[in-house]
């Protein structure tokens, strides 16, 4: 029996045979100890025993539901961010490669019709050929936010900057980007984080504020890597929980935050603009590595 319990302890139980163990323990326990009863006899070695085996493996199971529960939704919510970034990347490839294709052919068609085509039908397929070559430039625009990849190659500075290049060209809000140190040796999860924060921030920002300015500044701090975006918008009230309440940008920052271990802080209130300050801190691995680059800076 002490083997049993030993090799019990080792290796951690499956959910159903911890159950039926426990169940078969608590069953011969208490027949034992009625059978005692009914004979009036003394209790004997076994079955103290048999008890004390009921009490640890109840124990045992009782201890591995509370840490089942204790780190299930952390690991579900970096399963769900998982699958979200490799819906996007796949999303994208399919625009990019199929539909982007698709209409690429359709523009060369229309190109060869309308060397061909009649002086009174040359207006209408010149604005088919203009509807096309604006298609194809929106899904190249979509395709490239679902899944920048720029970020490899030029990094997190130069990505966002280009993707605030593109996002406020045609609009009326004055933006800057601030970034005072080099971003090299940004791990791939944080510099994708905080794309995604600032991408989810400006398009929260153009949907809702009005705002006439944007400051998003980056920082490489000793404890982490520091990202503050800040308008002067119309602002809302943040909500305590932001998934219930129908914030779902709020939420999904709050979640990739919580996957880094950072934190996350959004201050804003009606007619007042508003604050977001993330911080992501380095890893142990990467900590050495991140005050390394700033010596060298």
């Amino acid at each position: 029996m002490y083997a049993s319990l030993k090799s019990l302890i080792a290796r951690p139980m499956s959910r159903r045979y911890g159950r039926w163990l426990t169940l078969a323990l608590c069953l011969c326990t208490a027949s034992a100890s009625l059978w005692v009863y009914a004979h009036s006899a003394l209790l004997p070695a076994w079955l103290l025993a048999l008890n004390l085996a009921t009490l640890i493996a109840t124990a045992l199971q009782h201890w591995q539901a509370r840490k089942s529960i204790k780190f299930q939704p952390q690991e579900l919510a970096d399963r769900l961010l998982q699958v979200q970034e490799n819906e996007r990347h796949r999303l994208s490839r399919e625009l990019h490669d199929d539909i982007g294709q698709l209409l690429t052919a359709a523009k060369l068609q229309s190109e060869w019709l309308q060397r061909r085509l009649p002086d009174e039908l040359q207006g209408q397929c010149s604005v088919l050929c203009s509807t096309l070559s604006e298609t194809l430039a929106k899904v190249r625009d979509v395709s490239a936010i679902l899944n920048p990849r720029q970020l490899a190659s030029l990094g997190l500075e130069a990505s966002l900057r280009a993707h605030l290049l593109k996002t406020l060209e045609n609009t009326n809000v004055n933006w800057s980007l601030e970034c005072q140190q080099r971003l090299t040796g940004i791990p791939e999860e944080m510099a994708v984080a905080a794309f995604r924060i600032t991408q989810e921030a400006v398009t929260n920002m153009l949907r809702h504020a009005q705002a006439r300015n944007l400051l998003v500044r980056l920082q490489r701090l000793p404890q982490g890597l520091s990202l503050n975006i800040c308008d002067d918008g119309q602002g809302f009230s943040p909500a305590i929980n932001p998934g219930l309440e129908g914030q779902r940008g709020m939420a999904g920052m709050s979640e990739r935050i919580d996957q880094l271990g950072g934190t996350l802080s959004i201050n804003s209130q009606p007619g007042c603009g508003t604050r977001i300050e993330a911080l992501f801190p380095w890893a142990p691995r990467a900590l050495e590595r991140a005050s390394s680059h700033k010596v060298l800076e």
